[in-house]
């Protein structure tokens, strides 16, 4: 691993529009996990409700006070991520370069930049109200049944299995790691705190993905598309099983560590970096 002192590539975005669009989008993120984390956090303490994803946390905003306010700035926020990630995919602004590891990297980005853009147009859709019909995992659920349904359908859904069982493991390598420090620019006692929060949460997103892309086997494995689930029904179906408040409890701080390292990520996240 290339050390933080030394990892900085040479190559640097042009526009500054690009860096105010990537610290609006890491903010967005923050509040998206936050919220997904805090009700996480509210079901595993006995106040009820459900677990959401990044799309009923968005719907739970709007039909706060002002939530047409927040729910635009959100949106305006992850636009912001997806341009940038999509930056970085196709013009290569964080220096990842050409080789194997670079290409697969800068692939991830496209990822996230559509999977941000299309929140984005569900934020949209909520301020033009539209409703939020059509999230969770009832959504992912449907989405598995039609692809199941296709010729060699199991196959493809097992490979998004593994995909996000993948992406898992990586955050988890990445917090342990201390991977992610390559991409701030941390001095003085600020290093300490971020670095932890960094691990604690690259570490909780990356179980819960790896809990969300294994339910998405278990759904090929048994041909049946009730066994999906998305963010929100792992989430759920984690605090049905034994010492299930406990472990919900857990995803829920390791979420909501993310979030504020997201928000770390946004006020230190080197120039170079993005």
């Amino acid at each position: 691993m290339r050390s933080p002192a030394t990892a900085l590539p040479a190559r640097r975005p042009r526009a500054g529009w690009l860096e105010a669009a990537a610290r609006a989008g890491l903010a967005a993120k923050a509040v998206l996990y936050g919220v997904v984390g805090g009700l996480a956090l509210a079901v595993a303490a006995g106040a009820g409700g459900r677990p959401a994803d990044q799309q009923g946390a968005l719907a739970r905003l709007a039909d706060e006070p002002l939530g047409g306010v927040l729910i635009g700035l959100l949106a305006a926020g992850l636009d912001g991520y997806g341009v940038w990630r999509l930056a970085q995919a196709l013009l290569d602004t964080g220096g990842e370069g050409r080789e194997a590891k670079g290409v697969v990297t800068r692939v991830g980005y496209a990822g996230s930049a559509a999977i941000h853009l299309a929140l984005m147009g569900f934020a949209i859709r909520l301020l033009a109200g539209g409703g939020g019909g059509g999230q969770g995992s009832g959504q992912e659920q449907r989405t598995t049944a039609g692809v199941l349904g296709w010729p060699g359908g199991r196959a493809l859904v097992i490979v998004a299995a593994l995909v996000i069982v993948g992406v898992g493991i990586y955050n988890v390598y990445r917090g342990l790691s201390r991977e992610f420090l390559e991409d701030l620019d941390l001095r003085g006692s600020a290093r300490r705190p971020v670095e932890w929060l960094g691990v604690a949460g690259h570490a909780g997103r990356g179980a819960v993905f790896g809990l969300v892309g294994a339910f998405l086997m278990k759904a090929a494995v048994e041909h049946d598309p009730g066994e999906a689930e998305g963010l929100d029904g792992a989430l759920a179906r984690l605090a049905g099983q034994p010492y299930g408040q406990s472990l919900l409890g857990l995803a829920a701080a390791g979420l909501l560590a993310y979030a504020a390292y997201c928000v770390a990520d946004a006020r230190y996240r080197s120039p170079a970096r993005i």
